[in-house]
């Protein structure tokens, strides 16, 4: 790889690594705020992924570097969309409620999905809608975009679920606490190192196909998902080391509020020092 070609892989890399953290907290960012904001951001989204999705065909058609970094960043808003309509409470799945008491197994798994049944089945619909409008396209970033994010999601909530030494309850709002109950802690579980080796090796085939690419549009839009895959890689690992990975968001983590006995410790003391 010449250097004008590093530096089109590494503009690619950091302008994904920039839209993730940066996406990532403004959605936690508005967990925080009020409803009534809450409902408006998601408006405001949802009209951005539409839009995102009726550009897609056309953006399909676009092969350079413009096409790669507009793809890339329709998955994004796309996926985006179905974040925040998760965490927020609009689309979830028909049970609410925490895992039966004793549940084992094939139960609490059933328990378990259904939670999140509803965002799973958009989820899929959304990833085929992003193929179809694409397939046969010579720029397919959107469709990858978020095939990409979706593989790598779909295994942290399994390896979740089956147990993990890192679960980032921090991350859950107030509205779906009920998911924790159906978390499980643990030092590693047998699909965690599949899921690792796979990570590892989307994100290496990635990297080999920017570097051997022989034009900047393929080269920027290997990149692009070479950084993702990395980065769900990374999320596997924060899964298993005791690693706090809400530092990273800690600008757009709601502050806990103190409870009334602290409250009232901090007007004592601040009356003590008055007197």
């Amino acid at each position: 790889m010449n250097e004008a070609a590093l530096s089109v892989f590494a503009c690619g890399a950091a302008a994904a690594l920039i839209a993730w953290w940066f996406s990532t907290g403004a959605i936690l960012w508005l967990l925080g705020r009020s409803r009534a904001v809450q409902r408006a951001s998601f408006i405001g989204l949802s009209v951005a992924a539409l839009s995102a999705m009726i550009a897609t065909p056309l953006l399909a058609a676009q092969l350079d570097l413009a096409g790669a970094y507009l793809g890339f960043a329709a998955g994004l808003v796309i996926w985006g969309w179905h974040e925040m309509s998760f965490l927020m409470g609009y689309l979830t799945g028909p049970r609410t409620a925490p895992a039966s008491p004793g549940a084992r197994g094939w139960r609490r798994f059933r328990e378990a999905a259904a939670t999140l049944m509803h965002h799973e089945i958009a989820l899929a619909a959304t990833g085929v809608a992003l193929w179809l409008l694409s397939v046969g396209q010579p720029n397919q970033m959107a469709a990858a975009t978020f095939a990409v994010l979706w593989a790598m999601r779909l295994s942290t909530k399994l390896n979740i679920h089956w147990g993990v030494a890192n679960l980032s309850e921090s991350f859950l709002p107030d509205r779906l606490a009920h998911l924790k109950t159906y978390f499980r802690k643990r030092a590693m579980n047998a699909l965690m190192p599949f899921s690792l080796a796979a990570g590892a090796a989307l994100a290496a085939w990635f990297a080999a196909t920017a570097f051997s690419a022989s034009d900047a549009p393929t080269t920027a839009a290997a990149a692009l998902l070479f950084a993702i895959a990395a980065l769900g890689f990374a999320e596997h690992v924060f899964l298993i080391l005791k690693l706090n990975e809400s530092a990273l968001w800690r600008w757009a983590m709601p502050q806990p509020r103190p409870s009334p006995s602290a409250v009232d410790a901090l007007s004592q003391a601040r009356i003590g020092r008055e007197r």
